[in-house]
């Protein structure tokens, strides 16, 4: 069985992708990082999804990005948006895709698995300069010249099966396959007990997609 790794955030779109590797076939080991996001349920979440859909590894790697700040999930001071903005949103974290594969690409090196999967997104996604294709390719092609296993012949394949599809068919897809979303905390502010405020950008994102899909949405919201 081919190894691979995941980046699990805890939310709806990586609990998906891991669902969809293990569909695939492969043996997974989920990563999760603590970046010093605002809540620590989404955490909490990873690992009951890696539990639940079969990862042989979960690992949670601590990195402090609030030394930087820079951005509405990084820095207590910026609140975080509640109506929709145009650009790139303020809940955007400098350069946290990037860190985060590298990551991943250094367990993977160690596991020697040439496989990576993550949940980035081009379609419902938020603006993000880290979740287009041209992002994608060029972190592969970045991958393939800077690690040994590459160099002596086993290159990478980054695999983003999301990039493309809607919310909608996002979920359609994860139902498919059995995820359990009550299980994911996809909000930016969501409480520690993983309730939802439904009122950010990525609760609206994902409400629409589960009416769009016609799936019950079985997120906990903190109001209801």
């Amino acid at each position: 069985m081919k190894r691979a790794v995941v980046l699990l955030s805890g939310g709806l779109d990586s609990a998906t992708v891991l669902a969809m590797a293990r569909k695939q076939g492969f043996e997974c080991y989920t990563l999760s990082v603590d970046y010093g996001q605002r809540h620590h349920a989404e955490l909490a979440a990873s690992k009951q999804v890696a539990q639940t859909l079969g990862a042989s590894e979960h690992r949670v790697i601590n990195i402090d990005l609030t030394a930087f700040g820079g951005s509405a999930l990084t820095d207590a001071s910026i609140a975080v948006p509640e109506q929709a903005s145009s650009g790139i949103p303020i809940t955007y974290v400098p350069a946290r895709n990037t860190i985060m594969l590298s990551l991943a690409l250094a367990w993977a090196e160690v596991l020697h698995a040439q496989d990576i999967f993550f949940g980035v997104n081009a379609v419902d996604y938020s603006g993000y300069p880290d979740c287009r294709p041209e992002y994608v390719a060029a972190f592969e092609r970045m991958a393939n010249l800077a690690t040994q296993a590459a160099v002596e012949g086993k290159p990478l394949t980054l695999h983003a099966p999301l990039l493309h599809l809607s919310k909608a068919e996002i979920i359609r897809e994860g139902a498919r396959l059995g995820v359990d979303y009550a299980l994911t905390v996809s909000c930016y502010q969501a409480d520690e007990q993983g309730r939802a405020c439904g009122r950010c950008d990525s609760c609206r994102l994902r409400r629409e997609g589960f009416q769009s899909a016609g799936v019950a949405d079985t997120t906990r919201y903190q109001d209801a």
